[in-house]
């Protein structure tokens, strides 16, 4: 039996945690929370100052996990739903009281292979505006797929219904903006042939207007304190080496969401001592 490795984890710079999901099998939720409490411990008298989630390239999986996931970072609300042909099949996922992160400042990273249980992560995160999402748009598959058996030993796997964010988007074909656009290359602001996503493939499920995102499903602004949000740069500078996933020096992305975090730390650890005093 393979069980793979889908939680990676480590402390960057002694404060900010880092946790890398590379997909949503049984064990994701449970190797998550062994990760925050190890490097809450790491990170001793200090603590941690922020958390980045990093869901690039993550495929998907379980459902069950990526509501698990979700759940871990919220307090109350509505995680996902799915909604049908008929009224009656929607179905409605929400959050339980207790936050594994104590409040703590979030980014979750995407990019265009974040697919699946991975964008209902981002969704749900963004939307109750518990995270910050930075990256660059997911891939948008945000339908569900029904096994159902038929005799003589077969099965034909029928899409039945579509994935719903809190706030009423569909991610399907469409998938999820980040609030703040980092790209990983300078090569990819000027890419000739972009990344395929599920709208370009082939009799791909559409998202039809209006009749699946509904009149006043909207994201919460996201509000930072002021100045924030301009310092994180949008392209690598110039001569920037290539990424290498095994040189976390050269992930420029990761170094935009590490460095907002410690911006975001730097304002609001002064508010909380006059809070306190």
């Amino acid at each position: 039996m393979i069980r793979p490795q889908v939680v990676r984890f480590r402390l960057e710079g002694g404060d900010i945690g880092y946790v890398r999901l590379t997909s949503f099998n049984e064990q994701t939720d449970v190797g998550l929370r062994k990760a925050i409490q190890a490097m809450r411990s790491q990170a001793g008298a200090a603590g941690l100052k922020g958390l980045v989630l990093d869901l690039r390239n993550n495929p998907g999986g379980l459902l069950d996990q990526a509501v698990q996931v979700s759940d871990e970072f919220l307090d109350q609300g509505e995680i996902v739903s799915t909604r049908a042909r008929r009224p009656e099949d929607a179905q409605r996922w929400n959050a339980k009281s207790g936050d594994i992160a104590q409040g703590v400042p979030l980014v979750v990273l995407i990019n265009g292979g974040s697919a699946s249980a991975s964008e209902i992560v981002a969704g749900a995160l963004q939307d109750h505006r518990r995270a910050i999402v930075l990256g660059v748009k997911s891939f948008g598959k945000g339908s569900v797929q029904t096994v159902m058996p038929i005799p003589g030993n077969g099965a034909i796997r029928l899409t039945t219904a579509r994935y719903f964010t809190p706030s009423g988007r569909s991610i399907q074909a469409t998938g999820i903006e980040p609030d703040i656009e980092v790209l990983a290359q300078r090569q990819e602001a000027t890419a000739s042939i972009p990344r395929e996503r599920e709208a370009d493939l082939r009799r791909a499920l559409r998202n039809e207007g209006g009749v699946q995102q509904p009149a006043g499903a909207a994201i919460p602004k996201l509000e930072l304190p002021p100045g924030i949000a301009e310092k994180v740069n949008r392209l690598p500078p110039e001569g920037a080496p290539a990424f290498d996933p095994t040189k976390p020096e050269t992930d420029f992305q990761l170094q935009q969401a590490t460095q907002l975090l410690r911006n975001l730390a730097a304002v609001q650890t002064p508010s909380r001592r006059a809070a306190s005093r």
